[in-house]
């Protein structure tokens, strides 16, 4: 009779301890789901924000140097068009970038904020070195995203 009892409380512990291992394995594969998640968001985050700074800095590019030249003023309208649709293009994985890697904000405010810098530069030599700038920037703001994550 002892053995028939000691077979079912082995039994019973024997349940019990592979519930509990199956609930902190489901535990811990959601957790891992979820940082993975979470890595592939801000991922995404910043590099839709780096297209858009290129993007945005491209498009810069192309209005100020029809501005300099001053020769086609339909040219640089449609330019300047595109150029307030690209920096619109910005806010939002600015802002996603943000929200997600706090640690990556100031980095990408600055990339930002190069980009935005092309504008009203005096000639082509500024224009030059400010793109320089903002590209180094958008660097930056890469290598610390691939630190971060």
């Amino acid at each position: 009779m002892w053995s028939s009892i000691i077979a079912v409380v082995g039994t019973l512990l024997g349940s019990a301890v592979a519930y509990v291992l199956q609930q902190r394995a489901g535990r811990i594969e959601r957790a891992e789901a979820r940082t993975e998640a979470r890595r592939r968001d801000r991922l995404a985050a910043v590099t839709a924000l780096v297209a858009a700074l290129a993007e945005h800095r491209r498009a810069m590019w192309v209005r100020e140097d029809l501005r300099m030249t001053g020769d086609a003023p339909e040219a640089y309208a449609a330019a300047r068009a595109d150029s307030h649709t690209t920096r619109a293009a910005i806010t939002a994985p600015l802002t996603t970038v943000a929200l997600l890697a706090p640690e990556l904000a100031g980095t990408a405010e600055e990339a930002a904020r190069a980009t935005y810098a092309l504008r009203g530069a005096p000639d082509p030599n500024a224009l030059a070195a400010r793109r320089q700038d903002a590209i180094a920037a958008a660097d930056r703001l890469v290598t610390s995203a691939a630190a971060q994550f």
